[in-house]
């Protein structure tokens, strides 16, 4: 019941208001009306009382025209009884009625701009008239109080009027209070996005958008409109944005600060140090992903929407505003400081990586920043591409010679693929994988562009071709720095064979299969040849032959046996320890090596060893002489060409990463060499 009552006085007093601003609008009609038309007939009174001297004037003939200016005179003091009532209207709280505030608002600076038109006129005619009372040939002492009355009323008016539209002043203080309350609005509709909790997929971003556009209803956008619109009339549109971009920028701050963004405060001369560069950068795309397709687009959305009414200078001018005070600018610096990095070939990387964050942003960025307000902001997201593009060319049109240049470095002294070899083939893998080679292509494309060249079908394939080109004449010549005739068989065995292995990768479908079976041939071939010309010169020792073997045979004496027994044991013994060293790098290269060590060495072996056993059943010294079981010369053989691990672990990725680094850091150096 009591509720009820309240809406019934609610309604009553809202009834009351509109009346009474009904009453001021029609009064202040009025009122315009008439004085216009007094206007009009003063004018003519005037210019008739001009050329005329006073001292030939009667009062009788200018009667008339003083009656009208008496009445333009009680207009305008009709006009200044409805400024009072709007007073009162004024000094309560907008955000109680609104509508009925702006309204009241406009209606004042229409009676003001009333009075501020006729008044200074209608002032002038008093005067005029008052000066013609003065001739002692007119009397006339009831009109002559009347005129100095209004005078006095009207010049005080004059005063009032400027004062109301200075600081303080009655209108001063209504827009005042209109800015209270636009900040007032914006502050409760504005709420935080929180960005880390949003979904990847495009619905789910859409669906974060709807739900923090959905505060800006149909209803708040007309009461921010209306305020606009006020202020705007009143030349103080500046201060609205001021608030706008106050309110929203925080509130855009306040979201990204959901955001783990302490990566973008690296300082310049750290990051070269920085190990997770990569991982930072990966995140680096994912904020600036979610910064652009939802923060910005909402804030974008938000300003059309608040000042459509004013025109897209002024929304853009605000979004533009709260996009750099939010963090724009953080996020690009970050990318120039990749770009400013030592080159090496992990910058080419991180090169591509960052131009398929912006690249994937094109639109986006186009939709977003292509006002003039926004200049600042495309130039240096514009300046930044260029960085990326120029620095990403320099770094791959230079990998052919980056390979030749570690010519002159000594191969490993195990035989195995050399780093290089190894980082080169995984590198090359890399860019043409579907990761980085649409966007290494666009890079090269618009590069070239803007040099004014051509772009040629297949021209990164042909630069990953020279670099694997250059690869192989490294690999001729390191071939022949190995004193040990050997160890280079095993060398080019272990690296034709890492060739074969980019079998069904991207770098060896590019190559071909008549290049890998080209390589198949090599690795075997290299392979015989480690053989033979190695472990294939102990079976002489052992002086295989069928009369040898044989326990009947005469010719061969116990003494003979032991000594190429002793032979073979000090011939193995020396390759051995020689090879013990030396690596294959493929298992199942290492296995077969092995396997046709052990095929040809082990048979012959035993056989060997059992027609000794025979033949010197009774002599103490067997024991001495037989180092060697077949079995423990067989585990001898299969230990050997093992990489060198860790007790128990593969080597850890701390170190292969170091090991990359330090051949990362051998290109950086070579560059600037170029």
């Amino acid at each position: 019941m009591e509720n009820k009552e309240n809406l019934e006085a609610a309604r009553k007093c809202l009834t009351t208001s509109l009346e009474t601003s009904s009453a001021i609008a029609s009064a202040l009609d009025e009122s315009g009306s008439r004085l216009e038309l007094l206007n009009q007939r003063y004018l003519a009174l005037q210019a008739s009382l001009r050329p005329i001297s006073v001292q030939k004037c009667s009062f009788v003939n200018i009667e008339h025209g003083i009656d009208s200016v008496l009445c333009s005179a009680a207009a305008l003091l009709k006009v200044l009884d409805s400024v009072h009532q709007l007073e009162q209207s004024l000094l309560t709280d907008p955000s109680s009625d609104l509508h009925t505030y702006v309204s009241d608002t406009k209606k004042l600076e229409e009676a003001l701009k009333l009075l501020s038109d006729n008044s200074r006129l209608t002032v002038g005619w008093l005067k005029d008239i008052y000066e013609l009372f003065q001739d002692k040939a007119i009397t006339n002492e009831l009109c002559l109080l009347k005129v100095k009355k209004y005078l006095r009323i009207l010049q005080e008016l004059q005063v009032k009027e400027k004062g109301a539209r200075l600081d303080e002043g009655l209108l001063s203080t209504a827009f005042d209070k209109l800015e209270l309350e636009f900040h007032r609005l914006l502050t409760a509709n504005s709420v935080p996005l929180p960005l880390v909790s949003l979904a990847s997929p495009q619905t789910g971003q859409k669906t974060s958008i709807a739900k923090h556009i959905l505060p800006l209803t149909s209803s708040l956008a007309g009461k921010l409109h209306s305020i606009v619109e006020r202020l705007n009339a009143n030349g103080r549109l500046h201060k609205l944005q001021s608030i706008y971009v106050e309110v929203r920028g925080m509130n855009a701050r306040r979201g990204l600060k959901t955001l783990d963004l302490s990566y973008l405060d690296i300082p310049t001369t750290e990051i070269e140090a920085v190990q997770s560069i990569e991982s930072y950068i990966d995140q680096w795309g994912y904020h600036l992903e979610l910064f652009a397709k939802q923060l910005l687009e909402i804030e974008w959305r938000f300003s059309a929407i608040v000042f459509e009414k004013i025109g897209p200078e002024a929304c853009m001018g605000c979004f533009a505003k709260i996009a750099i005070e939010s963090g724009i600018f953080s996020f690009i610096r970050f990318g120039r400081m990749v770009t400013e990095r030592k080159n090496d070939p992990f910058k080419l990387l991180n090169l591509l990586s960052i131009f398929r964050v912006l690249n994937d942003l094109r639109l986006k960025f186009n939709q977003l920043f292509s006002a003039k307000a926004c200049k600042e902001i495309r130039t240096v997201i514009e300046d930044l591409i260029k960085k990326v593009v120029n620095g990403a060319n320099e770094i791959f049109w230079q990998l052919p010679a980056q390979v030749k240049l570690q010519r002159p470095t000594s191969p490993p002294p195990d035989g195995s693929v050399p780093r290089l070899v190894s980082f080169v083939t995984d590198y090359c893998n890399q860019l043409l994988g579907d990761a980085y080679r649409p966007h290494l292509t666009q890079v090269v494309r618009i590069h070239l562009s803007w040099r004014k060249e051509a772009y040629e079908e297949g021209i990164v394939l042909c630069q990953m071709y020279n670099a694997i080109k250059e690869v192989a004449v490294n690999l001729d010549a390191w071939s022949k720095t190995y004193e040990d005739i050997t160890l280079s068989y095993l060398f080019m065995m272990n690296n034709h064979c890492h060739f074969c292995n980019l079998r069904g990768t991207v770098l060896g479908n590019m190559m071909g299969d008549s290049w890998l079976r080209a390589h198949e041939q090599y690795r075997d071939y290299y392979a015989a040849l480690y053989l033979r010309n190695s472990w294939g010169k102990l079976l002489p020792i052992l002086g295989v032959q069928k009369d040898i073997l044989s326990p009947s045979s005469a010719s061969v004496t116990c003494q003979d046996l032991a000594k190429r027994l002793t032979a073979f044991n000090l011939a193995f013994e020396e390759r051995y320890k020689k090879q013990s060293d030396w690596v294959i790098s493929d298992k199942i290269l290492r296995e077969n090596v092995c396997k046709h060590l052990t095929k040809g060495l082990i048979p012959i072996y035993r056989a060997y060893v059992k027609n000794y056993c025979l033949t010197t059943e009774n002599d103490a010294k067997v024991d001495k002489l037989m180092k060697y079981s077949a079995e423990s010369l067989e585990n001898k053989i299969r230990s050997l060409f093992q990489t060198k691990q860790r007790k128990g672990s593969s080597i850890k990725q701390a170190d292969l990463i170091s090991k990359i680094k330090d051949l990362s850091h051998q290109f950086r150096l070579t560059l600037a060499a170029i």
